[in-house]
């Protein structure tokens, strides 16, 4: 006699890490976007 496999059917059970990735294409880029208005706006206000 062998037991049954336990069964995935749990959505709750997800890798957190795969729920991040699903959105590092557009944040990054947007964070990059901020990021360099940011250290354009201190050069133009320290010139």
């Amino acid at each position: 006699m062998s037991a049954a496999a336990p069964s995935n059917h749990d959505n709750a059970a997800q890798d957190p890490i795969e729920e991040v990735t699903k959105y590092a294409p557009v944040v990054i880029p947007v964070a990059g976007g901020i990021l360099i208005f940011l250290l354009a706006f201190i050069a133009v206000f320290m010139a």
